[in-house]
């Protein structure tokens, strides 16, 4: 056979299809070996969302940098098609670089001397954003091996998700997410055309297209990628066009989202996911925030305030503040809700309820609240004074110490302990202490958290369950008081806000030993909220209280949230006849029974709730002037003596309390 025959043709074939199976090998070896670097995509941000999925909260990636990671799903379409059409108009049918591109980058380069256009695929870019090298022809190089193995081993829609997820938006942003936040405050999702642009526009040099330095620059960038995604997609309108390039381009940087920064904060650490749902409602935490805001310019140095806000049923936040959020200081940064506080008075209404369930007193029985020891304890009321014969309800309503003391005693401090921790809050004593009457006056430590859940307990019928910051399988409420006990313990709590309030809110106060803590609690048929006033150290806050600095707090968070239907409260089968005698029936709330008034003083204010309006309010059978809207009358004694104070419903319901002036 003549030399360079068919034999020997077919030796050359087989020996080259074998370099090439060989090169391919060592290729799939390579690849394996060295597979793209993924690390820089691993390192995100977080974001923390409300119950409808809003953004409440985004923290920074290790290191400060602002990235959430972010798939095609996220973005508006017309993002991807001004993408695609801005800077890979075959990206959907190259694999990953695109000969044609890559040859008119290498012909202007050859006509220009330098680089006009790189030629990059946003395949071959989402290589350059995993690895950042320098600009050179090594550089490129690698990033075309990179752009295969990321078309070998991720779907278009995925790698798109690496360019969106990476992209640099200037400063410390990268991503469309974060970009969408930063810029125009709202999320990416929600951009119009003309904002998605400047989206695609940024990444293309972060630094000199940044909106807030360089407007103009950014303009004209944002503006180029309008005009090239109207000619490379004709069905869109010239009208379309026109509209967007007369949009504004924003001038300032907004601030990222940190609503519940607290919460938020300790959701994050350590948590595997990105998206961190809660339970908690946007618009509710930023009333709460508001109130918190204000209130904290006109508290002394060093004074702090947490609220709470949650479902009343399903035990479901829907506003935390933790403390100040806004300062930079360790202090800010703890999260009060938590923080072991005395509870003062707060407590009472437990043990009432308590009390009520055993059968050891009712709202009607007549108590002595008069100097009283018990062993060596020697309870003093707030005032230092005492009421004489009280009703329990009143002593209650009054908050007065004895009284409360003296159903301690006879109940044990032991069960109202027992009870306490059934109710999730475990009483905090001093090392080696055994529980005593202390108990009944905050003589133990608890937290804010503790507290809301506590008086959550009240409102739904005496059922007890922790309170819930995530979505998950619900928790089976623990009876811990009788329904009815509940229920007539959370009716004698019905008063109105002494400053002005919503109606029909159940609420105590309550406040430690010196002032350290000032405390209002309170529930609806819908909600429960608490709020603690205090200073993060321990350290007393002169003339706090939980009725003149708490209380006002709660009164205007109830202000802020939807209105409960009628009645006030929960009407459970078991609970109803009890909260419709409790709440709805008429109660003269000033001046309680037996109550001694001085002569000389201004008038007097009769106050009353419950029962239908108009009211009129009678002394010895002579009524006084008073408005039909309001439930309340001024009164001026006539002088020293005994008086019989009456106040009649629209129904001719009654209400009275014998009084004594000197």
């Amino acid at each position: 056979m003549p030399a360079g025959g068919p034999g020997r043709t077919g030796t050359w074939l087989l020996a080259g299809l074998g370099l090439a199976g060989a090169a391919l090998l060592a290729l799939a070896a390579l690849d394996r070996l060295l597979p793209p670097n993924l690390a820089r995509l691993a390192i995100a941000g977080t974001e923390v969302l409300d119950r409808d999925g809003r953004s409440l909260a985004v923290l920074p990636a290790a290191g400060g940098t602002w990235r959430l990671p972010t798939t095609v799903t996220d973005v508006p379409p017309h993002l991807l098609d001004l993408l695609i059409a801005a800077e890979d108009r075959r990206f959907r049918h190259h694999p990953g670089v695109d000969p044609l591109a890559l040859g008119r980058a290498a012909l202007q380069w050859a006509r220009a001397g330098r680089i006009v256009s790189g030629g990059s695929t946003l395949t071959m870019q989402a290589a350059r954003l995993l690895e950042p090298r320098p600009r050179t022809l090594r550089s490129k190089a690698i990033e075309i091996l990179r752009a295969l193995q990321l078309e070998a081993r991720y779907t278009k829609d995925e790698i798109l998700g690496l360019w969106l997820t990476l992209a640099p938006m200037g400063g410390n942003l990268e991503g469309a997410r974060v970009g969408a936040l930063a810029w125009f405050g709202r999320p990416v999702g929600q951009l119009d055309p003309a904002e998605a642009a400047l989206l695609v526009a940024i990444p293309r040099r972060p630094e000199a297209l940044r909106p807030d330095r360089h407007p103009d620059a950014a303009r004209s960038a944002r503006d180029a990628v309008l005009t090239e995604r109207a000619r490379a997609t004709p069905g869109i309108s010239a009208a379309d066009t026109v509209r967007a390039l007369e949009a504004p381009v924003p001038l300032v940087r907004q601030p990222l989202p940190r609503a519940a920064p607290h919460l938020a904060r300790a959701l994050a650490r350590g948590a595997d996911e990105a998206r961190i749902p809660t339970t908690l409602s946007l618009p509710v935490q930023r009333a709460a925030e508001a109130i918190a805001e204000r209130v904290l310019r006109e508290l002394p140095e060093r004074a702090s305030l947490a609220l709470i806000v949650a479902d009343l049923e399903s035990r479901e936040v829907r506003a935390l503040v933790g403390g100040d959020f806004a300062a930079e200081s360790r202090a800010g940064m703890l999260d009060l809700t938590r923080a072991v506080r005395s509870p003062g008075s707060a407590l009472k209404p437990l043990l009432y309820a308590m009390a009520f369930e055993a059968g050891v007193a009712a709202p009607e029985t007549l108590l002595a609240d008069l100097p009283r020891r018990f062993g060596g304890y020697a309870p003093e009321n707030f005032d230092r004074g005492f009421a004489g014969r009280i009703t329990v309800a009143d002593a209650l309503r009054q908050s007065l110490n004895l009284p409360a003391v003296a159903l301690l005693a006879e109940l044990g401090p032991l069960r109202f302990a027992s009870a306490l921790k059934a109710a999730g809050a475990v009483p905090r004593l001093p090392p080696g202490a055994d529980p005593s009457l202390p108990l009944a006056l905050g003589g133990l430590g608890t937290t804010l958290r503790e507290m809301v859940a506590l008086y959550a307990a009240l409102g739904d019928a005496g059922r007890a369950a922790p309170l819930v910051y995530r979505f998950g399988p619900p928790v089976a409420p623990r009876p811990v008081f009788e329904p009815r006990a509940a229920a007539l313990a959370a009716g004698i709590l019905v008063n109105p806000f002494p400053a002005g309030g919503p109606p029909g809110i159940a609420w105590k106060t309550g406040t430690s030993w010196g002032g350290r803590d000032a405390w209002a609690l309170g529930f609806d048929q819908r909600h429960v909220a608490g709020v603690w006033v205090g200073r993060p150290d321990g350290t007393p806050l002169p003339g706090a209280t939980g009725a003149r600095t708490a209380l006002p707090i709660l009164a205007r968070l109830f202000e802020r949230l939807p209105a409960a239907p009628r009645p006030p409260l929960p009407t459970r089968a078991a609970a109803s006849p009890a909260l419709a005698e409790a709440v709805d029936r008429l109660r003269l709330v000033f001046p309680p029974p037996g109550a001694v008034l001085q002569e000389g003083g201004p008038h007097v204010t009769l106050r009353a709730s419950g029962g239908r309006r108009p009211l009129t309010f009678l002394v010895d059978g002579r009524p006084l002037p008073a408005e039909p809207a309001k439930r309340e009358a001024a009164w001026v004694p006539d002088g020293p003596g005994f008086y019989r104070v009456t106040v009649l419903d629209a129904e001719g319901s009654a209400a009275r309390a014998e009084v004594r002036v000197r």
